[in-house]
């Protein structure tokens, strides 16, 4: 998808300035594509250039002249094309669930403040789309709005946006709570529980020998040891044999 087509999308509902358009990005078509106002006036010119929007001045009387720009026949072919093509599928790219999936290993307490300040504003978010809903819906309900309304496809992309701002919410709440538990827990303010050191290992005592030189085995071998043929050990020192001296 390119933003031409979020743009001729947002012009759907009738004709709007370049200011217009960037407010409307802001508070509905943002939750799906985001773009700066900059890039807004720039792509508005190219699509004007292509003949897929057209533009009227207005002259205002206590302010500056204007400019409003509605969807050509031509744009609306474009966005047909564009619906009939296939989608491709969406993908999370989100700096926060990278320091999330190190957690267990960096201090958790200014990973806890970022969670929770996610929180907040999935929270304010939450807040916008259900007055937005509400403005959209006016005096009906949202199931008789879904099948009679005018227009459902904004309603249905800002029902999107509230269940995704429900679900980062949720989340974001769960994550610090269990984050804060762990560690309270843990020492260090660390979230990992501290590895396994295993059972230390009995240190070797050796192989005792055998009294009077009799063949002596090797613990947990079974493998015996017998002195050299023709030789005898010193007595005192069943290590020596009169061989060796």
């Amino acid at each position: 998808m390119a933003l031409r087509h979020a743009v001729l999308a947002a012009l759907l509902d009738g004709e709007l300035s370049g200011y217009q358009l960037a407010k409307a990005f802001d508070v509905g078509v943002a939750n799906f594509w985001h773009a700066l106002p900059q890039q807004l006036y720039a792509e508005l010119a190219k699509l004007e250039r292509e003949g897929l929007v057209a533009g009227r001045r207005v002259v205002q009387e206590t302010r500056p002249a204007k400019r409003l720009f509605h969807v050509t026949d031509a744009g609306l072919t474009e966005l047909e094309r564009f619906a009939a093509a296939a989608s491709k599928p969406s993908f999370i790219r989100d700096d926060l669930l990278v320091k999330v999936q190190a957690a267990d290993h960096v201090d958790a307490g200014p990973l806890i403040r970022q969670v929770e300040e996610r929180a907040a504003a999935a929270e304010a978010k939450i807040d916008l789309f259900r007055r937005i809903l509400r403005k959209m819906r006016g005096d009906l309900g949202e199931e008789e709005f879904l099948r009679a309304g005018r227009r459902v496809g904004p309603y249905l992309t800002c029902l999107r946006g509230l269940a995704f701002e429900e679900g980062n919410r949720d989340w974001c709440l769960r994550t610090a709570a269990i984050l804060r538990e762990r560690s309270t827990a843990m020492p260090g303010g660390r979230t990992a529980a501290a590895p396994d050191q295993g059972t230390p290992a009995a240190p070797d005592q050796g192989t005792p020998a055998a009294p009077g030189g009799a063949a002596a085995a090797t613990p947990g071998t079974g493998t015996v040891s017998r002195p050299r043929e023709g030789t005898a050990p010193v007595p005192g020192n069943p290590e020596v044999t009169h061989a060796e001296r």
